[in-house]
């Protein structure tokens, strides 16, 4: 188990003289949207739109996404084609993703005053990381030093549901997705209903947890996204509006 960094009044220091802030002690204008839930839940598609719209009012949006960063992301894909990640690889590989996306874009921007929207955030490894076996302390303090959302929304979706809309979406899942890689089961659909199963306790522990916001994920996708809009807007009063250049 990861030691835990001793704390100073303020924040920890580290070596050399430099400080890292942990989750909730930053200070920073710009607000911070992330949206969870398993694969299937229709939350890409919801922050997709409230980007769309949040650009439209005259805000400086900048969407960022789980396992997009360059330093990781063709290492990632080559790991999962040759299926070589192990959960400790597959932790460590996402916790790296983050943490170049967090330095580089997250934070910079955030300081900048912009709203950052995140597809994705530290609650999907928390989810899937303790699932495939790794210990729930660990897990969150190596995302410690992450920014804490301004909200967390949660997608709330029975499995049933959430598979009816992958095979509607597309044929079979991936290898990953479904969990194959803890033996599970053969069968990929029996395997990804065990492993997103699986996934939903672990989030469903995190709602009070951290104070996730959840959204019911059966609701029409319009109702949804009012719901979106309406608790966005009422955090984004006191942040610097950025206007998008024409």
């Amino acid at each position: 188990m990861a030691q835990r960094l001793p704390r100073s009044p303020d924040f920890p220091a580290r070596p050399g003289g430099s400080h890292m802030r942990r989750y909730g002690e930053h200070r920073i204008p710009g607000r911070l949207f992330v949206v969870e839930g398993i694969d299937g839940s229709g939350k890409s598609t919801q922050l997709t739109l409230l980007h769309q719209w949040l650009k439209a009012q005259g805000f400086g949006v900048v969407f960022s996404e789980w396992n997009s960063s360059l330093v990781v992301k063709d290492t990632t894909r080559r790991g999962k084609r040759k299926r070589m990640l192990t959960p400790a690889t597959f932790s460590l590989v996402h916790a790296t993703d983050f943490a170049d996306r967090t330095e580089r874009n997250i934070i910079p921007l955030l300081k900048a005053g912009a709203v950052v929207l995140c597809d994705r955030y530290i609650f999907t490894a928390f989810a899937r990381d303790v699932v495939r076996g790794m210990d729930p302390k660990w897990a969150r303090e190596l995302y410690c030093f992450a920014v804490k959302p301004t909200i967390s929304f949660y997608f709330r979706i029975p499995i049933e549901e959430a598979i009816r809309r992958r095979r509607q979406s597309r044929k079979g899942f991936k290898y990953y997705e479904a969990g194959m890689d803890l033996g599970l089961s053969d069968n990929p659909n029996h395997s990804f209903r065990l492993f997103q199963g699986r996934v939903i306790e672990e989030y469903e522990r995190m709602v009070p947890e951290f104070g996730m916001t959840v959204i019911n994920a059966t609701l029409q996708i319009e109702v949804q996204q009012a719901q979106m809009r309406q608790m966005v807007m009422a955090r984004l009063a006191m942040a610097r509006r950025l206007r998008v250049a024409p």
